[in-house]
């Protein structure tokens, strides 16, 4: 049994390719990991706020010596790490828009990456040293081209940024599923090259 979280950051609901992806990964976690418990993030749902001044002095002020302006801009960030503390696996739902990751998904990460919680400042100009490395995450993404390799590959600053980004908090990616080239071959043929991915995946 595992504890699941599952980040959605896409804007559309019915027609979203990498939702219908997402919900896949989590069946195939399910039947892996029977009597997991699955928490939600829908970002489009429930975005995260862009961080402005009041965020980032919160971040950096003691919890017993925050104001109460402070204690309610604090308050995503709080359940948002919380929840990713608490999870063993995480599935991020990552549709590219213009080459990246939603603006959600980005105002999402500067939520989780913590000082103390998420990671560990070191000096020298190193990078942070990540403190979640008991945790798994994968990567479902979709887009209209192909970027997982060819002549669009190095525009692809989805599946490298969140790899990079997990990297830094510690988590390590098991997994990335793709519903590429849907103007290529159609919707329906990019999510079944997707499906296939997942069904091939142990």
């Amino acid at each position: 049994m595992k504890k699941i979280l599952h980040i959605i950051s896409s804007p559309r609901i019915a027609h979203s390719a990498s939702r219908k992806l997402g919900n896949a990964t989590l069946e195939k976690l399910m039947a892996k990991y029977p009597g997991s418990a699955v928490i939600v993030r829908d970002l489009a749902k429930d975005p995260a706020p862009h961080l402005d001044e009041v965020h980032i002095v919160s971040f950096f002020t003691p919890a017993d010596s925050r104001t109460a302006e402070q204690l309610d801009a604090i308050r995503y960030s709080e359940e948002a790490v919380t929840e990713l503390l608490n999870a063993d696996i995480i599935v991020i739902e990552a549709p590219m828009y213009n080459f990246t990751i939603t603006s959600t998904l980005k105002a999402y990460f500067d939520h989780i990456i913590r000082a103390g919680m998420t990671i560990k400042i070191r000096g020298g100009g190193l990078l942070p040293e990540g403190l979640l490395t008991n945790k798994e995450a994968y990567i479902v993404t979709s887009s209209g081209s192909v970027y997982s390799e060819g002549d669009l590959k190095d525009y692809d600053f989805v599946e490298p940024f969140i790899r990079a980004f997990l990297s830094v908090i510690g988590i390590k990616v098991a997994g990335v599923f793709r519903a590429e080239g849907q103007a290529v071959v159609g919707l329906e043929a990019a999510l079944e090259n997707g499906f296939d991915s997942i069904a091939a995946w142990e």
